[in-house]
């Protein structure tokens, strides 16, 4: 199976760690948050990675090369200028072979520690065309908790709002690509085309999930990490 990493991201609220660097090559406990997504990856069984780069690119092809010292092969899809995620998408869907059904995607700067394969698994029933992990919209402010009698009951620190967000991980189907942007977000213009003709499904999960965009993140990510055990899922 072959996965497609969204890896192009400059980071400006990460400088300075991202001032040689993209910002998925971001060390999460010592090592990049795209290493952390492999991982996650070879156990749902992708063996083929292309990473869809840009910006300091050679940053990420110096560390994983042919990708066999980290059990998959590793192919780049460079952009020149940025095409959006929708276009490097389109563009990467061309280093995979034809006979390739389904693909993973995601966005190179997130961690989750959910299992992908009943994401697969599901895509693969509804016979989508598309298919997204949301996940619960958390609070910027604590969440305060009333009774019918509104006396305060509870104070909830980030706590979530009754909305899903796009979660940034995606199953496709390679055939996709006629509907993907040459330059665009697929956010934008594939999927609310896919959601109006019913090829997109979403899966939700409530495990942990961060996307790294600042150094509070970048924390949190780290915490994360650490309570869910290294994460399994990613």
């Amino acid at each position: 199976m072959h996965a497609l990493i969204l890896s192009g991201g400059k980071g400006e609220r990460l400088k300075p760690l991202t001032d040689a660097i993209p910002k998925p090559m971001v060390p999460v406990q010592g090592r990049p948050i795209l290493w952390h997504q492999l991982q996650a990856l070879k156990r749902v069984g992708v063996t083929d990675v292309v990473f869809l780069c840009g910006y300091r690119w050679e940053a990420i092809q110096d560390y994983f090369g042919d990708g066999s010292a980290f059990g998959v092969r590793a192919a780049y899809s460079v952009e020149e200028t940025p095409l959006g995620r929708g276009g490097a998408i389109k563009k990467g869907l061309g280093l995979v072979p034809k006979r390739e059904g389904t693909v993973l995607a995601l966005n190179g700067d997130v961690l989750t520690s959910q299992d992908l394969a009943p994401m697969i698994q599901q895509h693969r029933l509804t016979g989508a065309t598309a298919t997204d992990m949301l996940v619960p919209y958390p609070s910027a402010y604590g969440v305060v908790e009333v009774d019918a009698q509104n006396r305060i009951t509870a104070f909830v620190e980030k706590g979530e709002l009754p909305l899903w967000i796009n979660g940034g991980i995606y199953v496709l189907q390679t055939t996709v690509a006629r509907d993907l942007p040459d330059l665009g977000d697929l956010e934008t213009t594939t999927f609310p085309k896919l959601a109006q003709e019913g090829r997109l499904y979403a899966f939700k999960s409530r495990a942990f999930w961060r996307a790294v965009d600042t150094h509070k993140d970048l924390r949190e990510a780290e915490e994360g990490l650490a309570a869910e055990g290294n994460l399994p899922g990613a």
